[in-house]
């Protein structure tokens, strides 16, 4: 009856009903995905601060998002304070490079809180900003200041890697920030979530000093998980996984060292990142280590740890699956020579037998060899001398960079 009806219509009104009808724009569901990440903790020894340091200061921090996006929002962290965090501004902008304070005045943005410009954040707890419209494209160098109201309890990153400047009074707009000191470490600053208007994952690399890149160059993001961004941004087919990290230098699985065990930080570091799909395990080598440090200990005991290792290992897994997570195991890379650990024979047949059972099918959904990557042919107990950073542990940027390599892209497909 109706196409009858509208055939009988003159030319002239079938045009202009056809014409009044309401136009029905394309859309899509936002997807918000952590495109920068820092675990933060409550610094101790030479990685915390004088007292007075960050008092009514401006804190100018450089940070990479590893994939684009149309808004951004970040999180401010007050995990290791005892009392609410004053902060009384913040701002983003672009930032020219990555070795001075200078921003883009044209991509300056003051960030809202619920519609403030400053945040009170309670103790213990994370603050999102109100998301503001900036375009950023994969491994563009973002600057976030920082000012703080009084002094704040140091909540940091100690191993940024990054220089960040600082400067008394209000510089949430200054785009020089001429004559400020500067430090590496991160503080306060605990992601950058992107907007994203298309599909997006999201790999956690969850790990040590190794994943966080001690003996990579500070400002030259040669870590491997920079390494692996960069491999999957040159990739058109994989441009929509973004790589955070959350490495922590001195980290272990089973007690607290520099920052708490992955065990207890396991849920803020990685399962409540948005986007999250896979998780790449890289610890071990710290409690491999320590066993040992001080005193020998028994064969019973060297069995014992390599158990509770590995149902360490088995308890990640467990959480992350319940939550979708795909778990790619790391092999733990060779340590012996560390003048700090002294690995014996007995150190060593503890690596090769947690390595083992990462490599058996069935743990893990994936496998990463970092230890076939880097170990010394001919001594396999040992890193390659062309990739030792120097103490017999942690790789130099040649061999974050081979590291970064040995990861097959096809385990995030």
């Amino acid at each position: 009856m109706i196409r009858p009806l509208l055939a009988s219509l003159p030319l002239s009104l079938l045009l202009s009903l056809l014409l009044s009808q309401p136009v029905t724009a394309k859309t899509c569901t936002p997807t918000w995905v952590s495109g920068w990440a820092s675990s933060q903790f409550r610094p101790t020894g030479d990685a915390a601060l004088p007292a007075g340091t960050l008092k009514d200061q401006s804190l100018r921090q450089i940070v990479r998002p590893s994939i684009a996006g149309d808004r951004v929002r970040v999180r401010i962290s007050n995990l290791a304070g005892t009392a609410p965090l004053h902060i009384a501004g913040v701002s983003i902008a672009r930032a020219p490079a990555s070795t001075s304070p200078a921003i883009d005045p044209g991509t300056l943005i003051s960030l809202r809180f619920d519609g403030s410009p400053d945040l009170i954040v309670p103790a213990g707890a994370d603050y999102l900003s109100d998301p503001v419209s900036l375009p950023v494209a994969a491994l563009d160098t973002i600057a976030v200041t920082i000012r703080y109201q009084g002094e704040p309890e140091q909540t940091s990153h100690p191993g940024s890697r990054a220089t960040s400047w600082h400067m008394p009074g209000d510089h949430l707009t200054d785009t020089a920030m001429a004559g400020a000191a500067s430090f590496d470490h991160w503080f306060n600053l605990a992601a950058l979530e992107v907007e994203r208007c298309a599909p997006a994952r999201l790999v956690v690399a969850l790990g040590d000093s190794i994943t966080d890149g001690k003996g990579s160059t500070t400002n030259g993001n040669d870590r491997w998980t920079d390494r692996l961004a960069q491999r999957l941004q040159a990739d058109p087919k994989r441009r929509d996984i973004a790589v955070v990290n959350q490495g922590i230098g001195g980290n272990r699985l089973l007690n607290d060292g520099l920052g708490p065990n992955a065990l207890a930080r396991l849920d803020r570091d990685v399962l409540a990142q948005p986007g999250v799909t896979h998780l790449v395990l890289l610890e071990g080598v710290n409690d491999l280590g320590t066993l040992t440090r001080d005193a020998p200990v028994s064969v019973e005991d060297h069995k014992a740890h390599v158990a509770r290792i590995i149902g360490a290992y088995r308890q990640i897994i467990a959480r992350a699956h319940a939550r979708g997570i795909k778990v790619i195991g790391a092999t733990i890379m060779p340590f012996v020579g560390n003048d700090y650990y002294h690995a014996d024979a007995q150190n060593e047949a503890d690596r090769q037998a947690v390595n083992a059972w990462i490599r058996t099918p069935g743990h893990f959904d994936g496998l990463v060899d970092f230890d076939r990557a880097t170990r010394d042919p001919a001594r396999p107990d040992r890193l390659l001398p062309a990739y030792d950073g120097g103490d017999a542990l942690h790789p130099n940027p040649a061999g974050y960079r081979a590291m970064g390599d040995a990861v097959p892209l096809a385990l995030f497909d």
